[in-house]
């Protein structure tokens, strides 16, 4: 393999297509792993999260064709150590990984390394790889070849990530779930279509109010005051080039609950891969009585399974709804390796 560094994106804007290629066939496959993504990512450090940042993507060719992708960049980790951290790291990228196909993966992690030790390419005394998903072959591929060098490799759990199974039809759903949350679920949904206030839900579809439509969604987030503080100038202009990169790729569903003619909730998630990627949410707490967030998220679920979506990922966090909802528990890790 022929290895390459880049420092600056618009050297990739060539093997976009081919790196999206890649990605449909590697170990990994998620939407923050895809090429516009993370070029928005890094377009604002990650909503200002790293303003002290050096790109550092890798890519491999093997007879003239791109065989691997490390996406990553320099910085000072949280811990102050200069380390090597994944692009989309840490805090608004669900899952993240390196990318490269199965057959490739142990011959890319271990010319990575090699490329990435010589002084003359990088300087950096550790890999500190966020959010990398627990089953990800990556994780032993990075062990083996990290002791090889005589480097010493730990990894850790650090987050859960709940997701469904979805059946492919609502009832069947529903009576799978515990029945006391069966029956609250069916009740809230009922209750509020028979509220005489209007209430409708909608996926956004049009691309001329697609600005206006985030921006909704934003300041629907704001009425939480963490959600607010996360909230920065940065972050906001990071989230509207995210939702149109991915609308402008077919893998947004911003949907909205409107009662009275208003916006009572809101779900921004990606629909990629036949599965639902449940990104972010805003409720209007006007609307509590009406159980505006559950409602919204029954129909999504309704809307998942009658379109034959196979799993309904909560993505990072424990909270109880999502196990109330029939989430099952998966974990990410986070890798380090200390050379």
């Amino acid at each position: 393999m022929e290895f390459s560094l880049h420092n600056d994106f618009s050297d990739l804007t060539r093997l976009a297509k081919d790196w999206n290629t890649l990605l449909a066939e590697s170990a990994t496959h998620v939407p923050f792993l895809r090429y516009e993504y993370l070029s928005a990512w890094w377009e604002t450090r990650g909503g200002g999260e790293w303003p002290e940042s050096e790109l550092a993507v890798v890519t491999a060719h093997q007879d003239g064709r791109l065989a691997g992708i490390a996406p990553m960049f320099s910085t000072h980790n949280p811990d102050g150590e200069p380390a090597l951290l994944l692009l989309g790291s840490i805090e608004i990228s669900d899952y993240l990984d390196i990318i490269a196909r199965p057959g490739d993966l142990s011959f890319f992690m271990a010319g990575l390394l090699d490329f990435i030790a010589r002084p003359a390419s990088l300087d950096w005394q550790l890999l500190d790889w966020h959010n990398l998903p627990e089953t990800s072959p990556t994780l032993p591929a990075l062990q083996v070849e990290a002791e090889k060098c005589g480097w010493i490799f730990s990894q850790d759990r650090t987050y859960h990530v709940p997701s469904i199974p979805l059946p492919g039809d609502f009832e069947t759903y529903l009576t799978g779930i515990d029945k006391k949350q069966r029956h609250e679920i069916r009740r809230k949904m009922r209750r509020a279509e028979e509220s005489g206030r209007g209430v409708r839900w909608y996926i956004v579809e049009d691309g001329v109010s697609l600005e206006a439509e985030v921006q909704a969604f934003l300041e629907m987030m704001a009425e939480d005051p963490e959600k607010a503080a996360f909230l920065t100038a940065p972050m906001r202009r990071q989230m509207h080039l995210v939702c149109q990169a991915a609308f402008e790729n077919g893998w947004l569903q911003l949907a909205f609950l409107e009662a009275d003619g208003q916006k009572a909730a809101g779900y921004l998630n990606f629909d990629y891969l036949n599965r639902i990627w449940v990104y972010n949410s805003g409720m209007d707490r006007r609307y509590m009585d009406l159980s505006a967030g559950w409602v919204l998220l029954g129909h999504l679920l309704q809307w998942a399974n009658e379109n034959k979506r196979t799993e309904f990922d909560f993505m990072r966090g424990n909270e109880e709804y999502k196990y109330r909802f029939g989430g099952v528990d998966e974990f990410l890790v986070r890798a380090r390796v200390t050379r």
